[in-house]
């Protein structure tokens, strides 16, 4: 530690502030920091108003009692989404009859070009449980936001991509964060950390 009482000073505070940030992001649940209505949680996940690849309107009320595999991407995407998606639908595929007590839900970024057409057919290709969901520009980044989802385009022209966070989040019946899987898990793992949690 310098011995500079003004540079240990900056250095705790330093600390201190990342110690903080640490607890406010990644609390376990059940333990409170303050009181509150999401004390104790992580800051991850929250309301969103988003339409179905069938029309219908949903809102995350729609999916209490449930566990959700939830991701955010887009249909044009090359690798990273198709990939994830197969990946999710393996683990339905491997979760047999405890599949029913899991929704994944694919919430586009690019709602552009992501119409409920494009939603419908792109969600063809996955496992018959996942729910796609699109909106308006305005509800996409609610939804984003309250997810912690960084996302952006890239490029002109019809060919344009997407860059943005590439998690899964699991999200309990209750609607609360549980955690994350990264893109390059294996559906083994999030089987395992599923049936953990049944």
């Amino acid at each position: 530690m310098p011995q500079n009482p003004v540079v240990r000073l900056i250095a705790a505070v330093a600390v201190l502030l990342a110690v903080v940030a640490v607890l406010l992001l990644y609390t376990p649940l059940g333990r409170q920091l303050w009181p509150g209505e999401n004390a104790g949680a992580a800051l991850v996940g929250g309301p969103f108003h988003l339409t179905d690849q069938n029309g219908r309107a949903r809102s995350d009320a729609d999916f209490r009692g449930q566990y959700l595999l939830i991701f955010f991407g887009y249909s044009n995407c090359p690798d990273t989404c198709p990939t994830t998606l197969q990946t999710v639908t393996m683990v339905m595929a491997q979760l047999g009859p405890d599949a029913a007590k899991v929704t994944p839900i694919f919430i586009t970024i690019d709602p552009e070009r992501d119409t409920l057409g494009v939603l419908k057919a792109f969600a063809a290709n996955f496992t018959p449980r996942l729910v796609a969901l699109g909106g308006s520009p305005e509800e996409i980044a609610a939804a984003a936001k309250a997810y912690r989802i960084y996302y952006k385009k890239v490029g002109d022209g019809a060919d344009y991509s997407m860059d943005h966070t590439a998690l899964v989040y699991l999200m309990g019946p209750d609607g609360r964060y549980l955690g994350h899987f990264p893109v390059e898990a294996k559906a083994d793992d999030i089987v395992k950390d599923l049936r953990q949690r049944f």
